[in-house]
């Protein structure tokens, strides 16, 4: 049984960060992707390769290239795991609102 590498591991690389961003905007050849680093074609290969096994990348064959773009899918993890957290910042942001729209009222008075 092949265990599926860590998706938290993936994106805790800044390179690997930053090949999501710029795929999410569009798909992108290895190549394409490459030139936006000063790393050897086989570094940012390996950094594409652990993001598909990851399922954060698709890729798809388009005549005799490969592109690579976004899984929205591989990305739901990340969300799923985020989403509690982001509701209890939320929570504390208006409780902390709240607290400083009470003291400004009482100071004007």
């Amino acid at each position: 049984m092949k265990l599926r590498r860590d998706v938290f591991q993936a994106i805790a690389d800044p390179t690997r960060r930053t090949i999501i961003t710029l795929v999410a905007a569009s798909a992108m050849t290895p190549s394409a992707i490459a030139e936006n680093f000063d790393y050897s074609r086989q570094t940012i290969s390996k950094h594409i390769q652990i993001l598909t096994e990851c399922e954060l990348l698709k890729q798809e064959q388009k005549g005799r290239k490969i592109y690579y773009e976004l899984n929205p899918n591989g990305m739901k993890q990340i969300a799923d795991f985020i989403e509690p957290f982001r509701k209890m910042w939320d929570d504390r942001f208006n409780s902390l609102e709240a607290v400083m729209k009470s003291k400004i009222h009482e100071h004007k008075k």
